[in-house]
Formats: C-alpha cells, structure tokens, sequence
C-alpha cells in the first residue's frame, strides 16, 4: 500500500511536470509543435523537457548561415519527433546544409570514380566532345605531341565529369600517371605547406596528364598566376606534356580574369599564361543544362 510519503511525493511532481508544460506553452513555437503532433496533455506532459529540446534546436536553425555555424547537438542535423501510434519516437534528421554537403559529396564520389562507359550520350550537346574525347582515347600515345582540352562552358554541364572519365580510362588501361586537381584548392594547399611548396610544383610540372578543375575560380593574385601557374604551365609546354582544363570562362575571359589590372604590364603576364593554355589544349565549349541543380 503506497504510503502518504510517496503519494506526497508523486503529487509534486505532477505538480512540477504541469508547472513545466505550462510555461512551455508560453513558447508559440512549442504550443505549435505540440498542436502539429496532435499531443494530448498527457503525453505532452510526459515529453515536455524533448520537445523544448526540438523547439531550440529549430530556433537556431532560422538564422543558420552554414554548417559552419551549427550550434544543435548533432552537427547538420536537428532533433526530429515523429508520432507513431500512441508513443512519440525522436530522432535526427539533416538539415538542408547537411543535405547539401551529402549531395555534394555523392556527386564528387561519382565523378571520382567515373569512366567512359558512365559517360551518357543522350545530351547532344556533349556529343562533340564525346567524339574528341574517343579519339583521343584510341589514338593515345605519350610519344606524340598530343594536345589536352580546354573545356569551357556554363556552370553544372558536366565538364569535370567528362574529362575525368577519359584520365581514369588513360590511368587504368595505358598506365598513364594522371593528377586531377581543382585548380583554386592547388593555391591554398600550396600556401598553407609552404615548405612542400618546391616538391608539389615539380609533381605538377612532370606529371604524365595534368588535369586543372575549374581555372578562372580563383582568386587572382600575382603569386598564384606568375609563380605557380604560369612556371607549371611554362614547363609542361616546353617538354609536350598534356594538360587539360575546365572553366566557366571562355579563353578571352580567363584573359581578362587574369589581368590583376589594367596596365601594360598585368596584361602582357595574362597574355603570356593564355598563349600558354592555347600551346598546350584544343578549345572546346559545353553549354548545356546544369547538372547540379
């Protein structure tokens, strides 16, 4: 038989949980979720302290600018209720910057791993480039004077996809050294391991196939375009090594990307690197729908 001692004690937390929920209720964005969840006082009472968790959680996402910036328990994600029955079930659920990065990272995974038969031949607008790219395949050899590609185009149309599909073919059945690299992390990487700084320049210079992602992303500086770039691009033309770039800038725009201004001198250096590019690539262009989107 329960004692008056426990009844007592059992009556105030009842108290103290309805005391609780009350002030909760306070919270519009509480008494919406509860309201959105069809919760009885009950079972309200009894998931009080969770759901004022989920409420805080989904106040610092109103304002979220990045993952950068996550202040909920679990980064990218937010505590979620889901009414199942009678009993209520939390879990976590990613937010639309996680969701993003997971899409992100998909689809990086696969253009990593793509190869020429991924490579979908309904858009005609590829077709061209689909033809060069197999020509170049079939007609590969490093004792030749081969010129890479230049492909320029609109944003998301798959350019990285294509050409990286034809360098892991190179590397996987003609035993082709192949670097791929997005050209504007190159500049970081550099700055940020200054004193590999030497090594990684010469990788880039001797690789068999160099493949630079997205030049004219970057951020110009004379460093970046003098130092790095124009010394690689300088000894890969020099000795017909092949390279290949992607942008979303024609090759007159890259020109005018890379003049830092506009006096004789900043323009004659981007001249220099564009002479460069057309000594070492065939220009192609891809405008097609965006991909990514």
């Amino acid at each position: 038989m329960e004692s008056v001692k426990e009844f007592t004690k059992k009556e105030q937390q009842s108290k103290t949980l309805e005391e609780s929920l009350n002030k909760a209720l306070e919270d519009a964005s509480f008494s919406n979720l509860v309201n959105k969840l069809k919760l009885t006082k009950q079972e309200a009472l009894k998931y009080t302290s969770r759901l004022e968790f989920t409420v805080a959680e989904l106040k610092n996402c109103q304002n979220c600018k990045g993952l950068y910036e996550c202040a909920n328990s679990l980064k990218g994600h937010i505590s979620s209720p889901k009414r199942v029955d009678k009993r209520l079930y939390f879990t976590y659920l990613p937010c639309k910057y996680q969701k993003k990065l997971e899409k992100k990272k998909t689809e990086e995974k696969k253009i990593e791993n793509a190869t020429m038969k991924d490579i979908e031949t309904t858009d005609k607008k590829q077709l061209k480039i689909i033809k060069w790219m197999d020509d170049f395949y079939e007609n590969f050899d490093m004792s030749k004077n081969m010129k890479g590609l230049y492909l320029h185009g609109s944003f998301g149309s798959g350019k990285t996809f294509l050409i990286t599909a034809l360098l892991n073919e190179l590397r996987n059945n003609k035993n082709v050294s192949v670097e791929i690299v997005y050209f504007p992390e190159v500049l970081r990487d550099l700055k940020d391991d200054w004193d590999l700084f030497g090594d990684k320049i010469n990788y880039y210079k001797y690789v068999d196939i160099l493949f630079l992602d997205d030049i004219g992303a970057e951020k110009v500086t004379d460093w970046g375009r003098d130092e790095v770039l124009g010394t690689i691009l300088q000894y890969r033309m020099n000795n017909n090594k092949i390279t290949f770039f992607t942008s979303n800038l024609t090759i007159e725009e890259l020109e005018r990307h890379l003049s830092l201004s506009s006096n004789s001198v900043d323009k004659l250096k981007a001249r220099r690197i564009i002479e460069r590019i057309k000594q070492l690539t065939i220009d192609m262009e891809l405008i097609s729908e965006n991909r990514r989107s």
